[in-house]
């Protein structure tokens, strides 16, 4: 099979992603996931500390975890949302169902991953994001 496209990418642009997650395991895999790719992981495990990544980086993918007390995607969707460089934000959670589904991307999430972590869904996933949230942020920067 091969690889996402935006694993291979050789034109320089850095795949930076952003994990917001209070739980280890799942950063561990996630780094796993993307550790043979030209992907930057990066981690928080919160939505404060997710904030301070966000205004010391340029992030093109913010993966976050669905509840992250006391507050909860939605509040990331929000953070993310006042940001000029606006990254598409992937919900991830153990109970993603229909209603989730429906929620999140009605409310502007770009997608909604299950865990455990499926490899291929990951890579399909944050590189579809990825290459939506450069060509518009390329298109921004250009004009």
């Amino acid at each position: 099979m091969s690889q996402p496209i935006a694993t291979t990418l050789d034109s320089g642009n850095a795949v930076n992603v952003l994990s917001v997650t209070p739980y280890e395991e799942d950063q561990l895999w996630l780094r796993e996931i993307i550790s043979h790719s030209k992907w930057r992981l990066y981690r928080a495990d919160c939505l404060d500390s997710a904030v301070e990544v966000l205004h010391r980086q340029e992030i093109g993918v913010v993966l976050s975890e669905g509840d992250l007390p006391p507050h909860s995607w939605t509040d990331m969707l929000d953070v993310t949302h006042h940001l000029q460089a606006a990254p598409p934000l992937i919900v991830t959670s153990r109970l993603a169902d229909e209603r989730l589904w429906a929620e999140a991307l009605n409310l502007g999430a770009y997608d909604v991953l299950a865990k455990p972590f499926d490899r291929d869904e990951v890579l399909r996933s944050v590189s579809l994001a990825w290459l939506n949230w450069h060509r518009k942020h390329k298109s921004v920067t250009a004009n």
